[in-house]
């Protein structure tokens, strides 16, 4: 790896500029290159649009709004050094993880910042590699610039990873008490219960419709049946059913608390769970954000004294929205291959990092050979 690295060479004569890959690779999808080839067609400027509307949806839009923020991160320490971040240069993405993991003190811009986790580290890298691939470059993570330096931070400052806690049974119950019968409490109390039942991420809870197709940026919509609530929902890993059954109380049914909240909120079109007016008498037409769920989890938990043996503010850190899929993980005495459909898990080693209580040795290899 270069020693002098406040003048790096970049190569400009044949390459874009760092300003033409962004505009090419805008994370919202309204920007994509069209060769002038391309555009002399007879007829090809519909296609051109759909094409561009199908490029918004290849990723999911936290993930390119989390790229755009690495590939801006990126772009701007280049320049404080002098460097061009087009073509990928492997020498000096080396040098932009190793800062990341290690900033330098001595540089008054850098005083603030933190060393950022390996896990951070490793997104930043997976934003640039995609936002180089949107300009015509490959970045070639194995490269040993690259690779060896990423497996030295790994090594010394890699760490466990930290997990919200998990709500359990008993603590969703008594949460939920803690919520008035006015149309906001009804609707809390439904996100709340149908969240912790199916397994859900607070962007799925809030981008349900109440039919399909209701709304073009909904990601699913929910059927009502005589046994239990199918949610239908485009997650991470692409389209998955989830099966809500009713409960055996009624005031902790899910699908009792989602009727009654459509029931009072008069919802037969367009999102599932919306904003209210202040004085929560009349469901608006907007759809509630994602962080709503976690402003509410944080509020009931305090309200219904969870972990009261922990100062506020430790509390507040410990629960997010996904306590409430690693609760019903660990609350759930189940086959694990159920939890694992439930959560859209690809591998149950993954359902088990949700499992914060578990009988690790139900099945006890020891015994089974005779020893």
């Amino acid at each position: 790896m270069p020693e002098n690295t406040d003048k790096l060479p970049s190569d400009s004569s044949n390459t874009a500029s760092s300003e033409d890959c962004g505009e090419r690779s805008a994370p919202d999808g309204k920007a994509i290159n069209v060769s002038h080839l391309v555009t002399g067609l007879v007829s090809t400027d519909r296609l051109i649009d759909i094409a561009r509307d199908y490029a918004r949806y290849a990723t999911a839009e936290n993930t390119s709004t989390a790229y755009k923020k690495d590939w801006a991160h990126f772009t701007r320490w280049c320049r404080g050094r002098g460097a061009d971040p087009l073509p990928p240069l492997p020498e000096l993405i080396g040098l932009y993880i190793a800062n990341c993991a290690a900033p330098d003190t001595k540089i008054p811009s850098q005083l603030a910042l933190r060393p950022l986790s390996v896990a951070t580290i490793e997104r930043r890298l997976s934003g640039l590699a995609w936002h180089y691939q949107q300009c015509g470059y490959v970045l070639d993570r194995k490269n040993r610039h690259i690779a060896t330096v990423l497996a030295g931070i790994r090594r010394k400052h890699a760490r466990p990873p930290t997990q919200k806690e998990a709500l359990l049974v008993e603590d969703i119950c008594a949460m939920v008490t803690t919520l008035p019968f006015d149309l906001r409490g009804l609707r809390d109390r439904a996100i709340l219960l149908i969240g912790y039942a199916g397994g859900l991420r607070r962007s799925e809870i809030v981008s349900l419709d109440f039919h399909k197709n209701d709304t073009s940026e909904g990601g699913g919509w929910v059927e009502i049946e005589k046994d239990g609530a199918i949610l239908f929902l485009r997650g991470k890993t692409g389209w998955r059913e989830v099966e809500v059954g009713r409960g055996s109380y009624e005031e902790t049914c899910p699908v009792h608390a989602l009727e009654r909240w459509l029931h009072f909120a008069k919802i037969d079109f367009g999102p599932l769970f919306r904003r209210t007016t202040r004085d929560s008498k009349r469901a608006l037409d907007a759809r509630l954000s994602d962080k709503h769920v976690a402003r509410l989890i944080k509020r009931t938990v305090l309200d219904a004294g969870i972990r009261s043996d922990l100062p506020e503010k430790e509390r507040l850190v410990l629960f997010s929205g996904h306590s409430l899929r690693a609760g019903l993980a660990s609350s759930a005495d189940i086959d694990e291959r159920y939890i694992q459909k439930q959560l859209g898990h690809a591998s149950v080693e993954m359902t088990r990092r949700y499992q914060r209580r578990r009988d690790r040795f139900r099945v006890n290899l020891t015994k089974a050979v005779g020893l």
